[in-house]
């Protein structure tokens, strides 16, 4: 019931921006975590943003590079990237859980392909 979008193709250096939607949710009642995977390897978890006080955690590589957050008003999560590295390539989800992150195997659905290629 969540619904990716904002994928496409960047350069390296650049910066996109990842939507998480749900019509059928609230998710400031969840904890929202995105995942990746690319091409021949394991999805991995990339960030979470917390519902019990709003904080974040990031994969290593990611840290400073990218920002979870939330937009009650919209009931949107976002995921801003930047920097982007050739390896950030791969399909972004986001899941939902409540009280804590998503586990890795949460994730599901159609995903939004994130391609980092110059």
């Amino acid at each position: 019931q969540l619904e990716e979008s904002g994928g496409g193709l960047v350069q390296p250096g650049g910066s996109m921006k990842l939507s998480c939607a749900s019509p059928g949710i609230t998710l400031e009642h969840y904890s929202i975590a995105w995942s990746r995977q690319a091409p021949g390897k394991e999805r991995e978890g990339v960030a979470c943003i917390s519902s019990a006080d709003s904080s974040t955690n990031y994969e290593e590589s990611v840290k400073g590079r990218f920002t979870i957050s939330i937009n009650n008003a919209k009931n949107t999560v976002y995921l801003q990237m930047t920097d982007l590295k050739p390896e950030d390539t791969g399909v972004y989800h986001c899941a939902a859980r409540l009280h804590i992150c998503p586990t890795i195997d949460q994730f599901w659905g159609r995903g939004a392909q994130v391609t980092v290629s110059s």
